[in-house]
């Protein structure tokens, strides 16, 4: 009978202790920094610094933030793009489960060429293909460094 009274209390306390664990990291971590446009978030974590400074030496540093190049552009879009890079690299860096330098996944690769075409839609609608062979504008094909110059 004594079992089951404890139970609730295990329970509740092995949840204040998740709670607490997870709070504190997030603190830590900063993670509320990542809910903001500043680019500084970026750099919470060492292994962006280069990032960082090529985006200042780049042609879009005065026109464009990290997240208007690695985020979609609307409000679902972005915060789930968010969500989902944030948790990956939270397990990457906790984990040290990450190449370095670091390489653009392919999704995240796919949201950035969404970002040239939304910003950019005026010349590259007269730029794209027509035909049989329809290919939809690459940009980071001639224009890879562009966001972070070398």
């Amino acid at each position: 009978m004594r079992k089951i009274e404890l139970l609730p209390l295990l329970v509740l306390a092995l949840f204040g202790l998740v709670i607490g664990l997870g709070s504190y990291s997030f603190i830590y971590a900063r993670g509320y920094s990542y809910l903001s446009d500043d680019p500084k978030a970026c750099i919470n974590c060492h292994i962006m610094r280069d990032n960082m400074d090529s985006w200042q030496k780049s042609s879009h540093h005065h026109v464009a933030k990290c997240n208007d190049c690695h985020l979609p552009h609307n409000f679902v879009g972005k915060y789930a793009v968010k969500a989902l890079n944030g948790f990956a690299h939270s397990a990457a860096f906790t984990l040290q489960n990450f190449h370095e330098p670091i390489i653009i996944k392919e999704h995240s690769l796919n949201v950035v060429k969404g970002s040239c075409l939304s910003c950019h839609q005026p010349m590259v609608q007269a730029m794209d293909r027509v035909g049989p062979h329809h290919e939809k504008a690459d940009c980071l094909h001639c224009h890879r460094q562009t966001g972070h110059a070398r």
